[in-house]
């Protein structure tokens, strides 16, 4: 009867959309849960009329069946109704009209609910396994494995820093100077290398980190190394058992680590703390000395029925307090609202500045968490919503039916962790570029629908959001039969390059959160992956070039990607923006990672230098091949007055028996010191002088 009972509880709390995994992940609504500062937005397949209240077709009752004073908002077309104002509590929204007739079930809640026992946290995976099946956990865990997985910073001293979205939040990456020295990543090492005379370098030495431990990121905070990675451990984190079977017949446990180490004396450096949480890294970011960062964790609630025992919690760590990975406080697990996930996503935030004294915070929150946007005092996470395909064709990969996004607030306030509302967004989230904050207000552009299908062709969006998480402006319905490959927000105009067989760029004016218009739009050959602030009327497009070829028996041609692109836009007329200069580097297959990682991109503010790894093609014989010619990097001085000019050509002389990139000696980033330019690899470190890119150093890890 008590396990009955908390069932009910859960199922009356935390039934938001439900999700069932078919060849993909399918989910129809079932009960919308709200907090009491948010609107609850119903959507109807068929209008209801504007009167429709007033006539007793539409009203709302509470637990007891009881009428409650409160009048819904109906849109103009009747296909929507807003409801809002109401105290915490359950409630229901009856619609009664002639086309419609349906209830919708809905909770306003204070504040998110956390988890108080092992028996509700069992109870809430016996409900995820009744309505999704036991095959989606498996399948989630197999996709993350697989992964490795603003204005923008501007380096005014006299040393590089991070090319970080959002100033004075610091992001992590492979590579990071102080002015005096570098840090880098090499194997499961990290090489501390002394650049103050460029010709004369000098590995200071190596953090040799254990075998069993992959960093991947790196951050500085004054004297105070943060390196961060996966720790793959066995344990047996998920059943209580001593029993060394069960411990080799569990896999292995994904751990995000994070170790702290002085580097006051750089010939010596000293571990300071050690702190890991289960899971995947989703991000890190560091600002006002303090480390936020996120995991996604999959546990294995399929092996209830048989392990019993079994822990369901995320594991975490901290040397100053733990001799081993021990779970989470029940009271430190949340579940956000109008979800029903199988996985947690875990926020973490300590005190860099007093490692010693100060404990770390550990939020779970079960739902899941996919793209990370971060500023000064919030963290935004997505998560994807997936419903039904309206058409008869088998719902596969390629036809995933609708896809909407919902987007979760939190606030910080150092290493406190709150969280504030979210919201529901048409359509899906590219990156991190895909969102931004300014003034209070939230914005987002997304993608409905599909480039390539003919059930739902795609169509591009733009919101805006206040402080809590309510859409106040938007634009809908933007370059038809397209996708976002990029974006980017600029203070009050946002940049939106979307893309099928032209690019299109689009000037947004976002200055009045509540009516966004278009101002100007440029379609122009090829498109851009990521887009970067020159000023504030230039911006810099980093892509490819396309070229169209006309297709027999088919209205649209084919399109075919050429070699790397780099644009510079000219938005100073914001009703006609313009593409002022171009360079195409190499052909067909051409690389550089800044088409995907925005940390690969070298910057020197001062002297208007932006440079960048690349691996180049050239087109061979026959329509689809490419050749490899050579790797190495280039850097541009990029002005409005002059366009885009060459300035450091840094690539590797050619070898006609080199067919591929040696990806061990490939340079992976550029950063300067003073007036000395340096590229790193796996295998080397070398030096350039800074004025004429000649080579004055070079260093052998």
């Amino acid at each position: 009867m008590k396990k009955r009972g908390i069932l009910i509880i859960i199922l009356v709390l935390f039934v938001g959309f439900v999700s069932v995994f078919l060849s993909t992940r399918t989910i129809v609504s079932a009960q919308e849960v709200i907090m009491s500062n948010q609107l609850l937005v119903v959507t109807l397949s068929s209008p209801v009329s504007k009167d429709a209240w007033n006539k007793g077709n539409m009203y709302v009752t509470d637990k007891q069946g009881k009428k409650v004073n409160v009048k819904p908002s109906i849109s103009e077309n009747g296909k929507s109704v807003v409801v809002s104002g109401l105290d915490e509590g359950t409630y229901t929204l009856h619609v009664n009209s002639q086309l419609v007739k349906k209830k919708f079930p809905f909770k306003v809640l204070n504040e998110i609910k956390s988890i108080k026992s092992k028996e509700e946290l069992k109870a809430y995976f016996k409900l995820v396994q009744k309505v999704q099946g036991d095959t989606v956990t498996e399948a989630l865990e197999d996709t993350m494995s697989m992964s490795s997985k603003e204005a923008s910073s501007t380096n005014r001293g006299d040393y590089s820093t991070t090319n970080n979205q959002v100033e004075g939040v610091d992001e992590a990456d492979l590579v990071k100077t102080n002015g005096s020295y570098l840090f880098a990543i090499n194997e499961n090492n990290v090489a501390i290398i002394n650049v103050e005379d460029p010709a004369n370098m000098k590995e200071e030495t190596k953090i040799r980190l254990a075998a069993d431990f992959y960093p991947s990121q790196l951050l500085l905070s004054d004297q105070t190394l943060i390196i961060m990675g996966q720790k793959n451990i066995y344990r047996p984190l998920y059943q209580e058992s001593t029993q060394d079977m069960d411990r080799i017949a569990l896999p292995m446990n994904p751990m995000t680590t994070v170790y702290f180490y002085d580097i006051s004396n750089t010939k010596s450096p000293k571990l300071s703390r050690e702190i890991a949480t289960e899971g995947y890294m989703n991000g890190a970011r560091l600002t006002d000395h303090t480390l936020y960062y996120v995991t996604s964790v999959y546990p294995r609630n399929w092996m209830m029925e048989e392990k019993g025992d079994m822990e369901l919690r995320p594991f975490i760590y901290d040397s100053n307090m733990d001799k081993e990975p021990k779970p989470m406080d029940y009271d430190s697990i949340s579940i956000l609202p109008n979800t029903l996930e199988a996985n947690y996503s875990i926020i973490s935030a300590i005190d860099v500045a007093n490692l010693k004294g100060n404990k770390v915070t550990t939020k779970g929150y079960l739902g899941g968490s996919e793209q990370l946007y971060m500023s000064k005092d919030n963290l935004y996470l997505t998560s994807t919503l997936y419903e039904t395909p309206n058409s008869t064709t088998p719902k596969m990969i390629w036809n995933p039916g609708k896809m909407d996004t919902k987007v979760f607030k939190f606030a910080f306030n150092k290493t406190s962790v709150q969280f504030v509302a979210s919201s529901r967004l048409t359509g899906t989230i590219l990156n991190q570029f895909s969102m931004d904050e300014d003034n209070g207000y939230f914005r987002a552009v997304t993608t409905k629908g599909s480039s390539w299908g003919d059930d739902e062709p795609s169509e591009n969006n733009l919101f805006i959001l206040d402080e809590g998480m309510k859409i106040v402006g938007s634009l809908t319905g933007l370059a038809k039969k397209e996708r976002i490959y990029s974006a980017r927000f600029m203070g009050d105009k946002a940049y939106m390059v979307t893309f099928k067989q032209t690019d299109p760029l689009f000037v947004i004016d976002i200055a009045t959160p509540t009516a966004p218009k278009v101002l100007g739009e440029l379609k122009i050959p090829g498109f851009s992956n990521y887009l970067h602030p020159l000023d504030e009327n230039h911006l810099i497009g980093f892509g490819y070039e396309t070229k169209s070829i006309p297709q027999e028996g088919s209205d649209e041609p084919r399109i075919l990607t050429e070699g790397m692109k780099i644009s510079l836009f000219d938005v100073s007329d914001l009703a006609n923006p313009k593409e002022m200069d171009t360079e195409v580097i190499g052909g067909r297959g051409t690389y550089s990672p800044i088409q995907y990682d925005h940390h690969a991109l070298f910057q020197h503010f001062e002297k208007n230098l932006y440079g960048f790894p690349i691996s180049i093609y050239e087109e061979g014989t026959g329509e689809e091949y490419s050749q490899f010619k050579q790797d190495g990097a280039l850097v541009y001085q990029i002005t409005p007055e002059k366009g885009i000019v060459l300035k450091g050509n840094l690539l590797k002389h050619e070898n006609p028996a080199q067919l591929y990139e040696d990806w061990e000696n490939s340079i992976q980033r550029l950063l300067y010191v003073g007036n000395s330019l340096y590229t790193i690899s796996m295998k080397e470190i070398t030096s350039y002088n800074l004025r004429n890119f000649e080579k004055t150093g070079k260093l052998e890890f």
